[in-house]
């Protein structure tokens, strides 16, 4: 099954009336993910995989395509300090690379965090497996499908 497929069951799993999109053009970034569906940059749900320092676990940030995240923030909600993931750690604990990596339909289980500021929206659009495949959404429908913790996460 490739990402997208992966990213479909989970959608549909989830219960969410969504349909993940393959796009001409990459999707790899917040912009360009704007660009290619025509929304605002804010709409795009990054998803951002980091590494936590002392469990050596994955924790993804789910964060507002024009927000940067505050990992101050983020370690204190964690309970521990987070550093950078590489592409492998990406790829290995996900199962997807960084520039596709949704924020749901993983291959492992972690802490999950999002960022409230995509409440500003009705319909945000995050990654779908692939750097070319979105999917769209509601903030809410997101927050409860990633099982994923409401916080203030922007810097």
């Amino acid at each position: 099954m490739t990402g997208p497929e992966r990213v479909q069951k989970a959608i549909d799993d989830a219960g969410l009336k969504s349909r993940v999109i393959h796009m001409p053009g990459s999707t790899r970034t917040a912009q360009e993910a704007a660009d290619a569906v025509g929304c605002l940059v804010a709409q795009i749900a990054k998803s951002l995989i980091f590494r936590a320092k002392a469990s050596d676990r994955p924790v993804l940030a789910i964060v507002a395509g024009d927000n940067r995240l505050d990992t101050k923030k983020l370690e204190g909600l964690l309970g521990e300090a987070v550093g950078k993931a590489d592409a492998d750690f990406v790829r290995d604990q996900t199962g997807y690379v960084i520039g596709g990596v949704p924020p749901l339909g993983h291959t492992a289980s972690f802490p999950v965090f999002f960022d409230e500021d995509l409440f500003r929206f009705d319909t945000i659009w995050a990654a779908a497996g692939h750097p070319h495949c979105v999917f769209e959404t509601s903030p809410a429908a997101l927050l409860k499908a990633a099982g994923a913790v409401r916080a203030d996460l922007r810097a």
